[in-house]
């Protein structure tokens, strides 16, 4: 294990952390020490998933997706942006723990594995991006620090969503509008046209959500007095070998797959794989192995060129 700690302030963050390690597993959170908070300032900007947007000719379909576990390539923002604000409306500190996603609820928690060099680190999601294709995650510079990715500008990594301590946080948010006399302002998108997937093609599930039922009035906020992800300690697994692809597309019919595959061939080993998604089979279209970041990038943005409009960048 490597244990880094960093000066840090507590105080408003709902749910933060302890990192309980055994060995190599990954890291465990337990929420603890439960207290109540009267002031509702104490909450930064607003609970939010919001409509389908599109941005470059894309469309990107929020959702309270709490099954979210994706691997692909994560990269970093921080001066451009630094006190402005974010999607939810918080105001952008590139030194706190934070992250931007394209989908995901803000705020919700991801834990984040950069599988390069093995470090864990559990991050909030607050605002949008990134919009470059290819990646899947845009971190706070503190972020890509504690990550050991600054330098680099990018890095290999496993997101995944932390369902319990994202619902706390969902939930907080709700209690503190309730406070206010206000309702819950959720819009959740359809998932069925979701853009984003799971590295076996198939759509990351969404649970049906329980509608809300807060008192008819609160004095207070339930919150969870836990230390700021600034001072968590880092979580050091094995590092494990990664290889790139670009998953052109995925199909029920073998002919269309072979027909994609053709019109690719150019760009790279072009290949199809069957995977089953419940009793449907599927034939996914990948181009790679792909040796380098770059090579990847231009692939990638051939592909799209060449009539595959839904490819994206992968790690397996």
């Amino acid at each position: 294990m490597v244990g880094i700690a960093f000066p840090g302030r507590k105080g408003w963050l709902l749910l933060g952390v302890v990192l309980a390690l055994g060995g190599c597993s990954e890291a465990r959170l337990a929420v603890h020490a439960t207290k109540t908070l009267s002031d509702p300032q104490a909450l930064p900007g607003t609970y939010k998933v919001g409509n389908p947007y599109q941005i470059n000719g894309i469309w990107y379909y929020p959702a309270e997706d709490y099954a979210y576990d994706e691997t692909g390539i994560a990269s970093w923002y921080g001066p451009g942006f630094h006190a402005k604000s974010t999607a939810n409306g918080e105001t952008f500190d590139q030194n706190d723990v934070t992250a931007a996603h394209r989908t995901l609820p803000m705020p919700s928690l991801v834990r984040v594995t950069n599988m390069d060099n093995g470090r864990v680190l559990v991050v909030r999601v607050n605002d949008r991006g990134p919009y470059a294709q290819g990646r899947i995650l845009d971190l706070s510079r503190r972020s890509a620090q504690l990550l050991g990715m600054e330098g680099k500008g990018t890095a290999h990594v496993r997101v995944q969503i932390m369902p319990e301590e994202s619902r706390q946080l969902a939930a907080a948010y709700a209690s503190q509008s309730a406070n206010k006399g206000e309702g819950t302002k959720v819009a959740a998108a359809p998932r069925e046209s979701v853009t984003v997937q799971n590295l076996d093609g198939k759509p990351a599930s969404v649970p049906p959500k329980p509608a809300p039922q807060p008192p008819a009035r609160l004095d207070k906020v339930a919150v969870a007095d836990i230390p700021d992800l600034k001072t968590q300690p880092i979580q050091q697994v094995s590092p494990r070998a990664t290889s790139m692809f670009i998953q052109a597309g995925s199909f029920a019919r073998y002919d269309n797959a072979l027909r994609l595959s053709a019109r690719l061939s150019s760009l790279g080993q072009s290949n199809i794989s069957q995977v089953n998604i419940g009793s449907q089979p599927m034939f996914r279209v990948r181009i790679g192995p792909i040796a380098s970041l770059d090579d990847a990038d231009r692939i990638l943005d051939q592909a799209v060129r060449s009539g595959a409009p839904d490819a994206r960048l992968i790690v397996d």
